[in-house]
């Protein structure tokens, strides 16, 4: 089961009623490889309503399904929750390029923290910002 159906049936679980927006944004979602705002769904879906995608939003994190990222500013991003696709992210400070990276390294540092504390840890997240080699270049 991919995560859209995952995603789809958790909501029907949890007593949403299933709809054709829903289903547009969790089929989005799905497809991305990394974070999008909600401003980005709604611009790319021009079929589904502003409030239903932050309705939908809403709905898919309280059920751990998306979880929010901050990319600066007042920007927050949307990525779904996917233990097999985990990574972190980079953000450019001048034009809010977001990449995705993941570090082997990383995580085995981040599992001995989590070790070494008294936290029941349910996710982590990294964000690194600086400047990306396309802005570098500009600023040259």
């Amino acid at each position: 089961m991919g995560w859209a159906e995952h995603a789809t049936h958790r909501l029907e679980q949890a007593g949403y009623r299933s709809g054709g927006s829903r289903r547009q944004v969790v089929e989005l979602l799905a497809r991305e490889r990394c974070a999008v705002t909600a401003l980005e769904i709604d611009r790319r879906l021009d079929s589904v309503g502003r409030a239903s995608v932050y309705r939908t939003l809403e709905q898919l994190e309280k059920l751990h399904l998306v979880h929010r990222v901050q990319i600066g500013g007042d920007s927050v991003g949307f990525e779904r929750l996917d233990p097999k696709a985990h990574h972190h992210h980079l953000v450019c400070e001048e034009c809010g390029l977001l990449s995705p990276f993941s570090s082997p390294d990383l995580e085995e540092a981040i599992e001995a923290v989590i070790r070494q504390s008294d936290y029941t840890v349910a996710a982590h997240d990294v964000v690194l910002r600086g400047t990306c080699p396309s802005c570098s270049e500009q600023d040259a």
